[in-house]
């Protein structure tokens, strides 16, 4: 097999890398603790980039791939090993947001730029992380293959598993000492991504793209050569973590559910569209007191909320789509790892419109049948419904009203739940989880918590979880507190906030 590790000098490195593994501590600025297999993975990257071999970091989805990686980043800053090569971060542009808030809340030391946006200027000054995005790269290729960068980190890796794309071929240009590839899929499912994948972290280990076609794709998947998979499997080791939720070790060291809030960004439309609500309501607002103010208020919130969601729930679109909410392009990203684990899932959300354009646009999407539980239905539709899930392993997707699926249900089939829109009380959110976190659920369940940022989702969320008194007025468990508020408190707790 012709691969890179003929070379002497890096079967030098390769040896070195092998004899030498062991675990580093955490990084002191690190405000926040890694788990016992979290500190495996960070040693385990932290070895791979000094020896300046990539690595591919594909542990499930929810047991903290972030973390791990800006925990190596920190490590290099703070053993002032970066000598001003900034490292650069590419993602899908949903989990842009996602990445920010990891930033802040672990690695507050580490500077970050987001070069993204239709404003989007390159800096001139040095950052630790340059933060973009795959579509960003593919057209402002030349700022990036200009530099050469310390790291180079991909995330949600089966966005260059097509190694003919215009994209993945941009991506693989990119100049960098060393580059990590994040993935929650089981990439060995289809071995040609995995090789496209590879190639992008150690170009030319696995070879050509025929000759790794010749050599494991025919005897793998047509012939099923149990020998020659693990022997592949074996060559792969040193550069691919993988870590499942289910595994014993990995079990006893997750809570039995596991938390995840999840932030994304807006689109365009929403942008618009949610300051276009503000300023149109708050005229009202100004202009009346009273009972009127108050329900002119309710109404404002809800609008935002369902903006939040998506445009076409609150105006009257035609041909909804994807891409036109940065919250569902994230439901669309979460599922496809959730699929392709084969595990089912619960979504749950506060409005029926809502509910029934999740089952629309994730059911052409995915070309599957998506079953929806709410309130209009009889006894016997909902039976049937909660039934046909439980039972039948090709019902996947599951939506369910708040309200109508919070309640009295056993809805132990799913391994993961998402709350598509977040509640004032924490009690009812808690309440709708636990119908599937109960008695006879034999699975640990991921729960993933959508939060758009710079949002009054923000707000919401923080009340909800630290009962704070917001602008110092008595909380209740709805939104009815901000009714009281003046048109000036009020403006800043609505805000959007980019």
């Amino acid at each position: 097999m012709d691969s890179n590790l003929k070379e002497p000098a890096d079967y030098k490195k390769f040896k070195k890398l092998v004899n030498e593994a062991k675990i580093y501590d955490a990084p002191k600025s690190l405000t926040g603790e890694l788990r016992p297999y979290q500190k495996i993975g960070y040693s385990w990257l932290v070895q791979n980039i000094k020896f300046q071999f990539g690595s591919i970091l594909a542990d499930d989805m929810g047991l903290g791939k972030t973390i791990q990686v800006l925990s190596a980043i920190l490590y290099f800053k703070e053993q002032n090993k970066f000598d001003n090569d900034p490292t650069l971060i590419i993602v899908p542009p949903t989990l842009i947001s996602n990445w920010e808030n990891e930033i802040k809340k672990f690695t507050p030391e580490l500077t970050y730029y987001i070069y993204h946006g239709s404003n989007r200027t390159f800096p001139l000054e040095d950052y630790d992380i340059i933060l973009t995005s795959y579509g960003v790269v593919r057209l402002d290729l030349d700022m990036f293959v200009d530099k050469t960068w310390l790291l180079c980190v991909i995330d949600e890796a089966q966005n260059i598993k097509n190694p003919n794309t215009e994209q993945t071929k941009a991506i693989k240009s990119v100049k960098a000492k060393t580059k990590v590839a994040l993935t929650g899929t089981p990439i060995e499912n289809r071995l040609m991504d995995y090789w496209s994948i590879f190639d992008f972290v150690n170009k030319g280990y696995l070879s050509t793209k025929d000759d790794f076609k010749r050599d494991y794709v025919i005897p793998i998947e047509k012939l099923e050569d149990r020998e020659v998979l693990n022997n592949l499997k074996t060559i792969a080791k040193p550069f691919v973590m993988r870590r499942l939720k289910t595994d014993d070790d990995i079990k006893k060291e997750l809570p039995d559910k596991l938390v995840n809030d999840i932030y994304c960004g807006l689109t365009k439309k929403q942008i618009k569209l949610y300051n276009a609500i503000l300023d149109e309501i708050f005229f009202d607002i100004e202009n009346s007191k009273g009972i009127q103010r108050k329900g002119i208020i309710l109404k404002i919130l809800t609008a935002l909320k369902q903006t939040c969601n998506h445009p076409a729930q609150f105006l009257d679109i035609k041909n909804p789509k994807i891409s036109e909410s940065g919250k569902m392009e994230l439901l669309a990203n979460i599922l496809e790892n959730i699929l392709d684990m084969d595990e089912k899932v619960i979504i749950f959300t506060q409005y029926v419109e809502m509910g029934k354009l999740i089952q629309e646009l994730i059911s052409k999407k995915f070309k599957t049948e998506v079953l929806f539980l709410h309130g209009s239905q009889t006894l016997k539709e909902k039976t049937e419904i909660i039934n046909t899930f439980q039972e039948n392993p090709d019902y996947k997707i599951f939506v369910a009203t708040l309200k109508t699926g919070g309640t009295g249900l056993n809805l132990t089939a799913a391994s993961n739940v998402i709350h598509y829109d977040i509640w004032w009380n924490p009690a009812v959110e808690n309440q709708a989880t636990d119908r599937v976190h109960r008695i006879g659920q034999e699975k640990d369940v991921m729960v993933y918590r959508f939060i758009t940022k710079g949002t009054l989702e923000e707000t919401i969320d923080a009340i909800s979880k630290r009962k704070i008194d917001l602008a110092e007025k008595a909380i209740s468990n709805d939104e009815t507190f901000l009714t009281e508020m003046s048109d000036e408190e009020l403006k800043e707790a609505l805000a959007l906030r980019l």
